[in-house]
């Protein structure tokens, strides 16, 4: 059934190697691209060391490849030479000194490797030219064990003299390094280990058929029996690992395709060293450059199922390669015109890399292609840098000349409480359609994006979730009261019309103050930062200030200009701040938005289409700010005083205000009715000259104090009762905190967030003592 609907989607089959390739699916993009860097010379097919994978039995690309540091074995092998060499008795090598006048004679050379299955397919043994110790041994012959071939000693200057013996085995068909070496001395290169992982014919009887680490086994147990095997030491190196299975990689002699990287690479250096291309932080950039300098040629025919077919040809009867986005119809070799395409597919990253241009119709010159080529911002991961970034840039300047975007934003990762990356495969993601369901699309953003500082990794719990959630439900709150009570009136007043007060004026200046910050935030990719800015505004300074100081106008039908004002403002304030937060929130930005839309004058059809709010520096007024941040800071302390004596909320008290200046006396007289609402403030006494009165509690606002008298508010006897006792109980739990911490040997043996939870515990007691016995020393 699977294979005809795939069959129906234009695939065929390759049953030998049980791949699906796409046929009538490739996009003409792919093909152009493949058939241009072939025709200058950028891709090639050739036979090299590339990244093997056993398990999905298909080529990858470097960068396809994930390392992880592990501690391994290095193991000690001793390659017999043919003929023992005789060495001055001054060498450091040699096993005896049996030979004539004290020399010594050598019977092997030691080799340090890490894959002793390897040693089956070597064909040298190298040191470096310049070692002195093995001067006399370069052109000699040493016995592989167990398969007693013969290969020789060399000499390159690649051989590290400090690492091991100074010896070391070459494997050109299985190593990269040793691949090298062989085409620098024309070695053989002996295939020891097939695409499954497993010896093949050429590792000898005694090997073939065995998994490649379980000849590794048997080898060094076999090496141990001989005499052969030296000393095995721990040894910690990076070991690849196919990036989809975890399989740990086969370096592998096979023939691949490949394009050549550094021609490419040139120009995408300079676009980023001109700042046409930024990368945002800054700091990956650096990585960006190290991974272009050193760039190799990337390996791009892939043998898995599925994949955008390779566009190249072979003539059935001459072998003649023909690359072209068509069959050829005839051979230009020898005229024939049977071919057979080539069976491999394409990386999945050779599509992805044309994606700023290919997905605008591009081989075609589009109105979109030319519209938005290039656009702006790539947000993206730092682990596809190499994979996606650096590629697009190469591919987007070779076919079209231009650069794909012009900043980069490489966001962090989302990990887990316990700092572990999430993955599916690991079972520590939760499944986001289930949390929207719970809490909401828009609560999820507003909480990753608020908690996730720019270009660093965030850290998810559900308890984050709590943020975002509470926040959409302030906004939704909010909304419904200001909509219930616009449904009241007739018509809004038109904006020169409105009755202004200090509220008024002090929230508008604060919106185009908000603008501006958000805007900047916005612009400079940090988003977290122009959540937390809009979240304050929002909840602390419209719904929690603003909001609560206009209901009384909101009820007031006597005045209708300030029932109007009041209305006129929330409107307006709201569907700003919705603007403002549409890019992080934004369905419930548009459901808010289009609810005011019936009430408030806006031509716009969506809030998507809506310009993004300027600032209008006629509003901002620091005199203004000043006066009503004042006035919050004494409704505050007034609320703090009452806390402080567990006031009800609903009673209310006289205040009792000394002030430095007569314009601060007529700023809180005429705003008594801000303090009445929010404070429960029935009188207030104000002046310059005022004296503390009798058993009452203070509190000292910029150059104000504050005193709420508490005679008939409490039984002051009882409280001072209560206060000396809580200044008792906290004395005593100070001292403990004191002796422990004074106390060497607790301090030598507890862990440190001990001690440091001991040492904030201490100021904690000692913070509220203090308060303590300030309170009873205003009862006294």
């Amino acid at each position: 059934m699977i294979i005809e609907q795939l069959k129906q989607l234009g695939c065929s089959c390759d049953w030998t190697k049980q791949r699906f390739t796409l046929d009538e699916g490739l996009s003409e993009a792919v093909k152009e691209v493949f058939v241009k860097l072939y025709e200058k010379g950028l891709i090639y097919k050739g036979k090299r060391i590339i990244n093997w994978c056993p398990r999905c039995h298909t080529a990858l690309s470097n960068d396809e490849v994930e390392h992880e540091d592990k501690v391994g074995r290095l193991w000690d092998i001793k390659y017999p030479l043919k003929e023992p060499v005789i060495l001055p008795a001054t060498s450091k090598l040699g096993e005896d000194g049996s030979g004539a006048e004290g020399s010594k004679t050598l019977k092997f050379v030691t080799v340090a490797t890490t894959r002793p299955e390897t040693m089956l397919g070597d064909t040298a043994v190298a040191v470096n030219p310049q070692d002195k110790r093995y001067k006399d041994l370069i052109g000699k012959t040493v016995i592989i064990p167990f398969i007693e071939s013969e290969i020789p000693i060399i000499a390159d200057e690649f051989v590290d003299m400090e690492f091991g013996s100074g010896c070391v085995k070459v494997t050109p068909a299985h190593d990269p390094n040793d691949y090298e070496i062989g085409l620098r001395h024309d070695l053989k290169q002996i295939i020891v280990i097939d695409e499954h992982g497993v010896m093949n014919e050429n590792a000898g009887k005694e090997f073939t058929g065995l998994d490649r680490f379980e000849a590794r086994e048997k080898i060094v147990k076999g090496l141990k029996e001989k005499g052969l095997l030296g000393e095995i030491k721990p040894h910690e190196h990076a070991v690849g690992q196919c990036y989809r299975c975890d399989t740990i990689i086969e370096p592998y002699l096979s023939d691949q395709w490949f394009v050549k990287m550094k021609p490419l690479a040139k120009r995408a250096i300079e676009v980023v060293k001109n700042g046409k291309v930024k990368f945002q932080p800054a700091r990956w950039t650096k990585v960006y450059y190290h991974w272009m300098e050193n760039v190799r040629d990337w390996c791009i025919s892939r043998q898995i199922w599925w994949g955008h077919r390779i566009p190249v040809y072979y003539c059935q009867n001459c072998d003649e390669i023909v690359v072209a986005k068509k069959e050829p119809t005839t051979c230009p070799k020898c005229g024939h015109n049977q071919f057979k395409q080539d069976e491999d597919v394409l990386d999945t990253w050779f599509s992805s890399w044309l994606w700023p241009f290919s997905t605008f119709g591009w081989p075609k010159e589009t109105e979109e292609l030319d519209y938005f080529l290039p656009t702006n911002l790539l947000v993206t991961a730092p682990d596809i840098i190499y994979l996606w970034v650096a590629r697009m840039i190469m591919a987007t300047l070779e076919f079209k000349g231009k650069i794909p975007f012009d900043t980069v934003l490489l966001h962090g990762m989302v990990r887990d409480e316990k700092g572990i990356k999430m993955s599916k495969s690991l079972g520590n993601s939760p499944d986001p359609l289930d949390i929207i369901e719970n809490v909401g699309a828009d609560a999820l953003r507003f909480s990753i994006i608020f908690a996730s500082p720019k270009g660093q990794d965030s850290y998810y719990s559900n308890s984050i979730l709590e943020t975002g959630r509470n926040f959409a439900n302030k906004i939704w709150n909010a909304y419904r009261f200001i909509m219930m009570n616009a449904e009241k009136i007739e018509y809004l007043p038109k904006r020169d019309e409105l009755k202004l007060e200090l509220a008024d004026k002090w929230i508008y200046s604060r919106l185009n103050e908000i603008i501006e910050e958000t805007r900047r935030n916005y612009e400079s990719l940090r988003f977290n930062d122009a959540a937390n800015i809009l979240m304050d505004f929002i909840w602390k300074e419209f719904c929690s200030w603003y909001l609560e100081l206009s209901k009384d106008r909101i009820y007031d039908e006597e005045d209708k200009q300030g029932q109007l004002t009041a209305t006129f403002i929330l409107l307006d304030i709201l569907q700003q701040s919705m603007k403002l937060l549409q890019p992080i929130m934004p369905f419930i930005a548009e459901e808010v938005w289009q609810g005011i839309k019936h009430y408030f004058p806006m031509d716009e059809e969506t809030i998507v289409l809506a310009a993004f709010p300027k600032q209008d520096k006629s509003f901002i007024n620091r005199k203004i700010d000043k006066d009503m941040k004042l006035i919050q800071e004494a409704i505050t302390a007034i609320r703090n005083l009452r806390k402080q004596v567990n006031l009800s909320p609903g009673k209310e008290v006289a205040i009792f205000i000394k002030v430095a200046t007569e314009d601060q006396i007529r700023l809180l007289k005429d705003y008594q009715n801000y303090f009445a609402k929010l404070a429960k403030i029935a009188e207030m006494e104000i002046a310059v000259d005022l004296q503390k009165p009798k058993s009452s509690i203070a509190s000292v606002v910029q150059n104000i104090e504050i005193y709420l008298p508490l005679e008939g508010l409490i039984d002051i006897e009882k409280e001072k009762e209560k206060l000396e006792k809580q200044v008792n109980k906290l004395k005593e739990e100070l001292k403990k905190i004191e002796g422990k911490l004074s106390n060497n040997k607790f301090l030598s043996k507890a862990p440190d967030n001990i001690i440091k939870k001991e040492k904030e515990k201490f100021e904690e007691v000692k913070t509220k003592l203090d308060k303590t016995k300030e309170i009873l020393k205003g009862l006294k």
